[in-house]
């Protein structure tokens, strides 16, 4: 069974950093796009940031110059950091992937159970 587990979440001033992480488990055989996603009270789940296995990004443009995705290909996790923070930042972020389980399998698509970030004015 596979698993993305995040981290890093929590409460912070405007104007301040955070670090998300997601771990991918269980049986994989690969994992090509992994990426952030984040949602507001009251609104659709939204792009944050993707990064695919070669290491090519793509940004909202909310987040471009503030936030950096990267990811460890050998640990098959993702990384979200978020500098200069601001209120508009609040949502629960979620983890999402694209990965194989087997060489025989065709890629399946994965959530992770979101975790909560809150930026304070």
């Amino acid at each position: 069974q596979v698993q993305l587990v995040e981290s890093g979440g929590g409460l912070v001033q405007a104007g301040g950093s955070l670090r998300l992480s997601c771990a991918a488990s269980g049986r994989i055989y690969s994992v090509s796009v992994m990426g952030w996603y984040r949602q507001a009270p009251g609104k659709e789940r939204d792009l944050v940031a993707t990064i695919s296995s070669a290491g090519n990004t793509n940004y909202a443009d909310s987040v471009k110059g503030r936030f950096t995705i990267f990811r460890d290909n050998s640990r098959n996790t993702v990384y979200l950091q978020m500098n200069t923070l601001k209120p508009e930042d609040t949502a629960v972020y979620y983890c999402n992937a694209d990965l194989r389980s087997s060489i025989r399998s065709a890629p399946v698509n994965y959530w992770g159970q979101g975790t909560q970030v809150t930026v304070s004015s």
